[in-house]
């Protein structure tokens, strides 16, 4: 049955930096609504700008590190609602979330983290496992236990157009 007039569904499109080193993951620590939560380096993708692109600015953004992307993860779709509380609707997002994992260098000095983050840290897998209950989102492990199962992908699966690129039409 088609569904005429009704909006278009979109997801909500993010980027995630999975960074590993020695056998830690390096995560940030923020608040959200639902309070202090753990998670990758991640954000939303902006206009004009590839995953790849974004993922570099989010995870500089986040640690204060620069950001390589080496290989794709994956690619993951998930839901959340958020109940409605005082003044605030309900929310139902679906993210659609590209997963890079890649290295950081050292802290850029002067650079401050995003608004929100509290700080970063490393964590083993035993204890990212651990602190699952913390977590701001399911695929924070998925995307970490799917690295440390070795998936990558190359960087060029994820193809974006030049048109992503050129001068946004008025309106």
């Amino acid at each position: 049955m088609p569904r005429m007039n009704m909006p278009r569904w979109g997801p909500s499109v993010t980027v995630a930096a999975v960074i590993e080193d020695q056998g830690r993951y390096l995560l940030v620590e923020e608040h959200t609504p639902e309070g202090l939560r753990l998670n990758n380096p991640a954000g939303h993708l902006e206009p004009g700008e590839s995953p790849a692109q974004g993922v570099v600015r989010e995870a500089l953004e986040e640690t204060a590190r620069p950001f390589t992307p080496e290989a794709l993860v994956g690619v993951y779709l998930a839901r959340f609602e958020r109940p409605a509380r005082a003044g605030r609707a309900a929310e139902d997002i679906t993210y659609l979330r590209f997963a890079f994992c890649g290295s950081v260098g050292e802290a850029v000095p002067g650079q401050a983290l995003d608004e929100g983050i509290v700080r970063t840290l490393w964590l083993s897998l035993d204890d990212v496992r651990a602190t699952v209950m913390r977590h701001r989102s399911p695929l924070v492990l998925r995307c970490i236990e799917d690295h440390a199962a070795g998936i990558r992908h190359a960087l060029d699966v994820v193809v974006t157009d030049a048109s992503v690129m050129g001068p946004r039409a008025p309106g």
